[in-house]
């Protein structure tokens, strides 16, 4: 069997994502350094180009010919988009039980946005790629999700998020249409002449990925300084939120994981849609929450933040343990438990995935 795809730092640096870290210094300037006056009106502007340029760059470089190449695991995919978009947000609506006692209204209306957001697709892929689960469902299964999610997700929210007193209204899912679906849109159109030198020129518009959603958040953030959003939080309400947070993401881990072996999937699927379905994504979800909650933002993110260390840590831990599950099953020692492979040359496409991980944003 040719060599798994490696983990890039995302696994070897836990328990802290250095990703999070810079995230939380951008938090830290916005509360110590907050934009004020004509300051925060120029920084309004640029994220907002920035949002736009993020989602016009995940469009150009999401690949539609892959997604339909997917399609004979439609099973699969469409139980990671039920879970992704049906079980977290009914899981979310649950969660209402909380408030006030557990959850303030505001931390409520974030983990709830949380429970609307698409799944991510790097870690996703990663994490399959080092269990040694089918890594080009994982590929596919990332992809149905960002391109449901771009529509569905500020649906979602407006018929969620409006009843739970979440405020979003129909300007902004007019917003959602001009300053994220138009240029996701666009992006697609154009792929078929960007998609060559965005491939080739990954770690450059890695950083301008990045450094676009920083200066999104501190605007986030320094907006909600600038308005005492965050003089109605207490030490102990962010501890609450964090167990919260912990009980959602293990009871998701553990009905994909139980799930998918009921529904019949083999070995390589129920680890794809283990963590596809159990994750959400942070580069989606941020920019999207800043178009619908405007100076509410920095509340309502940071449930999503917190969630998305969180299952950094808990993937890793979970992606070596499956790991450790096939290396016994592989031993010559022990006999071999029979598994029902989906697809007969999926072993043999294992080099070819880790192609496709490569070209994945």
């Amino acid at each position: 069997m040719p060599p798994l795809p490696s983990l890039p730092p995302l696994l070897r640096r836990v328990p802290l994502d250095p990703y999070i870290a810079a995230l939380l210094g951008t938090v830290l300037l916005a509360a110590l350094l907050p934009a004020r006056g004509a300051a925060a009106s120029a920084v309004d502007g640029i994220s907002t180009g920035a949002v736009a340029l993020l989602f016009f760059l995940y469009g150009a470089r999401l690949s539609t010919r892959e997604a339909v190449a997917g399609l004979r695991h439609w099973r699969l995919h469409l139980t990671v988009l039920a879970c992704t978009f049906a079980v977290f947000p009914l899981l979310g609506l649950a969660a209402r039980a909380l408030v006030p006692h557990v959850l303030t209204p505001g931390l409520y209306t974030g983990l709830l946005f949380l429970c609307l957001v698409p799944s991510t697709v790097q870690s996703s892929i990663a994490f399959t790629s080092v269990a040694r689960g089918n890594v080009p469902a994982a590929i596919c299964a990332g992809t149905y999700s960002t391109l449901v999610g771009v529509v569905l997700t500020p649906l979602l929210a407006a018929l969620l998020l409006g009843r739970s007193g979440g405020g979003v209204s129909a300007d902004s899912l007019v917003s959602v249409v001009l300053r994220l679906l138009v240029p996701f849109v666009a992006g697609q159109l154009t792929r078929r002449w960007l998609a060559g030198p965005l491939g080739r020129h990954r770690s450059a518009l890695g950083l301008v990925d990045r450094g676009s959603i920083l200066l999104v958040v501190y605007a986030a953030f320094s907006a909600g300084m600038t308005r005492g959003v965050w003089h109605q939080v207490t030490p102990w309400q962010l501890c609450a939120l964090v167990v919260v947070e912990g009980a959602l993401l293990a009871l998701m881990l553990t009905l994909t994981t139980h799930g998918a072996r009921r529904l019949g999937f083999p070995r390589g699927d129920r680890i794809a849609l283990t963590f596809a379905g159990s994750k959400k994504s942070l580069a989606g979800g941020l920019p999207m929450a800043t178009v619908l909650f405007g100076a509410q933002a920095s509340l309502a993110v940071l449930p999503l933040m917190l969630f998305h260390q969180m299952q950094l840590m808990v993937g890793a831990v979970l992606a070596k343990h499956f790991a450790r599950q096939q290396e016994r099953l592989e031993r010559p020692d022990r006999p071999e438990r029979p598994e029902r492979e989906s697809e007969p040359e999926q072993g043999q496409d294992r080099s070819a995935a880790a192609d496709l991980v490569q070209r994945q944003p």
